[in-house]
């Protein structure tokens, strides 16, 4: 699973390194205004991929520490109150995609 994982981050990260040669040679001049637009729409992809992955894995994380904290406090009510912010740490990475993906749109 890890190696499929690599596999597509290295994927991805081929097929975006013309979209920065693209922007820095319509910054230089060199280029042609046409290609300046489809950058422009990559901006969109990139936040949503930005959102969407960090919710998916904040879901994963909530789902496990929630199952675990359940686990504890039926053993020991006591533990409610320790469980609590680790829930909140993980809830925290979607916020965290969210900022990043309007940092993506606005810059």
């Amino acid at each position: 699973m890890k190696g499929r994982v690599v596999f597509f981050v290295c994927v991805l990260l081929a097929l975006s390194a013309p979209l920065f040669g693209q922007e820095a040679a319509a910054e230089a001049g060199e280029g042609s205004s046409a290609g300046t637009g489809n950058t422009a729409i990559w901006k969109y992809f990139a936040a949503a991929a930005a959102v969407g992955i960090s919710c998916i894995a904040g879901g994963i994380a909530v789902g496990q520490i929630g199952a675990a904290a359940m686990g504890a406090m039926s053993e020991n009510s006591e533990l409610s109150g320790k469980a609590l912010p680790y829930a909140g740490l993980a809830e925290g990475i979607c916020l965290w995609g969210f900022l990043v993906a309007l940092l993506i749109l606005i810059l």
